[in-house]
């Protein structure tokens, strides 16, 4: 299980231009002071395309 939220990832993103891949999203979150699980989860996501913050949620939540 993830040890972060929702609410923490969306913060990590802000900011953040679409579309965009995991590795790109990743770079952003650094940016934003996120902690390095999860920009290492977005990281995972590297070869995905996201149009949007909500794909984003989906992609890295689902298997919650």
């Amino acid at each position: 299980m993830a040890s972060f939220s929702p609410v923490d990832l969306q913060q990590a993103l802000s900011g953040a231009g679409y579309p965009a891949n995991g590795e790109q999203l990743a770079d952003c979150a650094r940016e934003n002071g996120a902690a390095r699980e999860l920009t290492q989860e977005l990281e995972q996501h590297k070869q995905e395309q996201f149009d949007g913050p909500a794909e984003v949620s989906k992609a890295i939540f689902r298997d919650q």
